[in-house]
């Protein structure tokens, strides 16, 4: 006789009654217990099999979901076992489409991870790993997001033991090409591409934190990785169709251009030094291969991405690698290098406030290298010149954007390094190729850029002389442009109070000049002692040039106001009235000048004079007043502001009595208020500061320094001072007792008259001599000087020759009996033969 009973598995047995009657059977059989008959069946499978529902609707057992957690905790060695019957149930039920229960499965894996942090988990966690694999492998879309929302999970467990053998690629690989998935549902694309994302996620927290495992950034998970990433970033919203433009997903709050920014982000974070060049190269190799240079918003978007989420101390190797990536594309379209430079130009700034030592420089020097190849590839004229020209401002741009947020005494290191790279900065040379020229000019803007964002503070800082001395050689340049140029960069760096903006034009109503004003520092004053004459010979010989239009006047007279301004004080504005009067007498005898030129000087001279009273209180304001009104009164309009490039002269005399300034009156203006212009009385083509007539290229000056010179008329070629061991006596010195006493004594302002007076008398012999004249009298013969200047050094020597001892003495016959020739004859008949 046989009776049915119901097992574990709810199946229906037929046992014979022997079985039956066992008192194990019978217990397990009664009140419908289930129980499984097979006496060797491990526990921890029936543990398993007891958290499956009758339904799969039903979801997990949580009664039987406990037992078996408390289970694996208290036997932490079965949990590989566990994980490896999941598995192959799981198995089962994929390939017989029963999803109910494998999702069953993934939640019972899902629980045990969270419960157990044992030092076995990494056996559990293949079995794991291996359940997932099986889910993303399969074709159906719910089974991939089912199985990476489990990833993720597992991604956010920190385990307690390293794992050594566990490998990442596949997953890196699903995860990517489920980013780029085209289900024609746009909903489950959308959640596609988010599990795809997420997914990534959890491969990067999962593998970055941990050393041991596949190392994350190498290139071939970093060209799967990025690029999914940025595939999603670059579009905002996913269409129907290309017709179509509104949002497919209104209710859904998944975004994958979020996510994808997101992980972007974080995967961007965790780069160290040694990765930072495996996120960027993905970065530009997709950019380049989807065309999205043009329009570059969206670089620029990742761009800022990349500064911002990076280390703060590795900013600049973003910048490094954009600058060498634009080097590659030196030969692509100038569209898409331009655009390149604007994305350089907008993000530069962020890597500068924590770039430091050679990397500025460095690059700086790299701006600068393809400002000199884009300067080679310019042409004279064309559509191509202008497109050109925006990709050397975009590089200009970003060059000053570099250099504004870097502290001041890196912006002069700069300004001094980008002046070492313009062409013939430190030679002099005014005759340069076509190539040389526009390489000039593109260096020189961007010195303006950087001087724009220079806060001068004291003028001893802001020129250095390797700085200074080559800025003022370029004064003089041949090109009228590059000339404009360098005074903007000395209007920059000399205004310091904004007073730029009311100096641009020349003119005599200082009324209306509303000028910041602040007393010269003695830094300052020691600042304008020591190159106040490099800047005033500079100009004049700028002033001289024959190609100078009102622009380049204009802009002389701006230089000379804001040093006038900036830098006022009591001696420097003699020198500064020295040196107007200077200009006068160039605009009256200049012979290279056209007459609109000579004008626009005359009025460049009356606007200077005017504003001195302005500035200081001279009594100068009546005599300037009763020079503009002069000039009204005789039709002498040309010689009043404004500048023209063409002056029409009504007066019957160019230049009317009464219309110039008198060196005489202002001596005797600035006597009667006090001032010590003793300086003033000297002749008006004088300079200030100089000791010579003529400025630095004067013929005069040259010949004062030549032997026999007229500054030597009355005194006879003394040798003494190029002979060594003798010490030349100047006709002057007298080291006596009386002499000291009476240097003391003597009144300093005697002794400047005197000195003046000379300097008057050599003025006056150069005017008045003829050349033949001044020819004759500084002409020497040389032969006759050289005998003369040998015989006196061998007396001097026969002299001392008699002190020598005996033995000497009468070896060399030192003594010459009368009538016979001198003994050097005798010693060295070879240099003495006639």
């Amino acid at each position: 006789m046989a009776i049915v009973v119901k097992c574990c598995f709810d199946r229906q047995i037929e046992l014979p009654q022997s079985c039956v009657d066992n008192p194990i059977v019978s217990k397990c059989t009664s009140n419908n217990s289930k129980c499984c008959f097979g006496m060797g069946t491990p526990r921890y499978k029936h543990l398993v099999d007891h958290i499956y529902p009758n339904s799969p609707q039903e979801g997990l057992v949580k009664n039987n979901m406990e037992k078996l957690a408390f289970y694996a905790i208290s036997s932490p060695e079965k949990l590989d076992r566990i994980g490896e019957y999941l598995l192959e149930k799981a198995s089962r039920d994929i390939s017989r489409r029963r999803y109910g229960f494998v999702k069953i499965a993934m939640e019972a894996m899902d629980q045990l991870l969270q419960a157990c942090h044992a030092q076995s988990l990494n056996l559990f966690v293949e079995s794991f790993l291996r359940t997932v694999q099986k889910l993303l492998e399969s074709s159906e879309p719910e089974l991939q997001i089912l199985a990476t929302q489990s990833f993720v999970k597992f991604a956010n467990i920190e385990e307690d033991t390293p794992s050594y053998h566990r490998r990442y690629d596949f997953f890196v690989s699903k995860f990517s090409s489920m980013c780029h998935s085209n289900h024609p549902s746009p909903e489950t694309l959308t959640q596609l591409r988010v599990a795809g994302i997420n997914g990534l996620q959890g491969v990067i927290r999962k593998t970055v934190s941990d050393d041991l495992v596949e190392n994350i950034w190498e290139s071939i998970h970093m060209d799967k990785i990025v690029p999914s990433l940025l595939y999603n970033m670059q579009d905002s919203r996913y269409e129907k169709d290309s017709e179509n433009h509104e949002p497919i997903v209104d209710d859904c709050d998944i975004d994958p251009p979020s996510s994808a920014e997101t992980v972007f982000r974080e995967l961007v974070g965790r780069a160290g030094f040694g990765h930072v060049d495996s996120v960027i190269k993905p970065v530009l190799r997709h950019l380049d291969l989807h065309g999205l240079w043009l329009p570059n918003t969206f670089a620029v978007h990742v761009f800022k991405i990349l500064m911002f989420s990076i280390q703060s101390q590795y900013t600049y190797t973003v910048v490094e690698s954009l600058i060498i990536h634009l080097d590659k594309n030196s030969k692509t379209a100038i569209k898409i290098r331009t655009s390149i430079a604007e994305v350089l130009a907008k993000i530069i700034a962020i890597a500068a406030s924590d770039s430091v030592g050679p990397t500025v420089l460095e690059i700086i020097n790299s701006l600068l290298a393809h400002l000199r190849t884009s300067a080679g590839r310019q042409r004279p004229t064309g559509h191509e010149q202008d497109e050109e020209q925006l990709y050397q401002d975009a590089l200009i741009h970003a060059l000053g954007e570099f250099a504004a947020h870097l502290p001041n005494y890196q912006k002069i290191e700069i300004m001094m390094f980008i002046m070492s790279k313009v062409p013939s900065a430190s030679g002099g040379n005014r005759n340069l190729a076509e190539k040389d020229i526009v390489l000039q000019r593109i260096c020189l803007q961007s010195l303006l850029m950087v001087s724009t964002k220079y806060n001068s503070v004291q003028m001893t800082q802001t020129f250095p002389q390797s700085f200074l001395e080559p800025l003022l050689k370029m004064v003089t340049a041949a090109d009228c442009d590059i000339r404009l140029l360098i005074f903007r960069i000395l209007h920059t760096l000399l205004d310091r109070h904004d007073n730029y903006c009311r100096l641009t034009k020349p003119t005599t109503d200082v009324n209306n000049l509303d000028l910041v004003l602040v007393s010269c520092s003695r830094q300052d004053a020691i600042f304008m002692h020591k190159f106040g004459r490099e800047f005033y010979i500079s100009l004049y010989e700028s002033l001289e040039l024959e190609n100078n239009d009102v622009d380049n006047i204009e802009a002389i007279y701006s230089t000379l106001a804001l040093l006038l301004v900036e830098l006022y004080s009591e001696e420097m504005v003699l020198d500064f009235l020295i040196f107007i009067l200077t200009i006068q007498d160039l605009a009256l005898t200049s012979t290279l000048l056209s007459e609109s030129q000579m004008y626009n000087l005359h009025i460049l001279v009356i606007s200077l004079f005017a504003l001195i009273p302005k500035i200081i209180p001279l009594p100068l304001k009546d005599y300037a007043d009763k020079i503009i009104e002069t000039r009204s009164s005789t039709s002498a309009f040309h010689l009043l502001p404004p500048m023209e490039e063409m002056h029409t002269v009504k007066s019957e005399t160019p230049v009317p009595n009464g219309c110039l300034l008198e060196q005489s009156q202002l001596i005797e203006i600035l006597q009667s208020a006090g001032v010590d212009a003793a300086r003033l009385s000297s002749s008006p083509s004088m300079l200030p500061g100089a000791t010579s007539l003529g400025h630095r290229h004067s013929w005069v000056e040259s010949a004062a320094a030549m032997k026999g010179s007229v500054t030597d008329i009355h005194s006879n070629l003394d040798s003494g001072s190029s002979t060594p061991g003798i010490q030349r006596k100047y006709p002057n010195e007298d080291l006596t007792f009386e002499a000291m006493k009476r240097i003391i004594s003597e009144n300093p302002d005697a002794k400047r008259e005197r000195e003046a007076e000379r300097q008057n008398q050599l003025y006056e012999t150069f005017r008045t001599t003829s050349f033949n004249e001044l020819v004759t009298k500084n002409i020497i013969d040389d032969e006759e000087t050289l005998q003369a200047t040998i015989n006196e050094i061998f007396s001097k020597l026969n002299a001392d020759s008699r002190i020598i001892s005996p033995s000497s003495e009468s070896r060399l016959a030192v003594t010459s009996p009368q009538g016979q020739k001198p003994m050097y004859e005798l010693l060295f008949p070879e240099l003495f033969s006639y």
